[in-house]
């Protein structure tokens, strides 16, 4: 019985030792993680709309440019069309 005593002395003590943090340390550390990840989240969606925004430019531009050049044509075909 001793000996069970002095291993349940011995197991409290050095659970006690090495336990992880308490409860009130690991929510901080949740909470900062928490408060990193949605940073982070934040950051990586402005980056990547600013991305997409540009995206979406050249596109329109590269689109306003194709209709106009189609436009041009019609008109140059018609001029010609008459002409004949």
């Amino acid at each position: 019985m001793k000996n069970f005593l002095f291993g349940l002395g011995l197991g409290i003590g050095l659970g006690v030792l090495f336990a992880p943090m308490s409860g009130e340390e690991t929510r901080n550390n949740l909470s900062d993680r928490a408060n990193d990840l949605k940073n982070n989240a934040r950051d990586a969606y402005t980056a990547n709309r600013e991305k997409i925004q540009k995206h979406v430019e050249n596109i329109r531009g590269t689109a306003e440019r194709a209709m106009n050049q189609v436009r041009n044509t019609g008109t140059d075909a018609g001029n010609a069309a008459q002409n004949l």
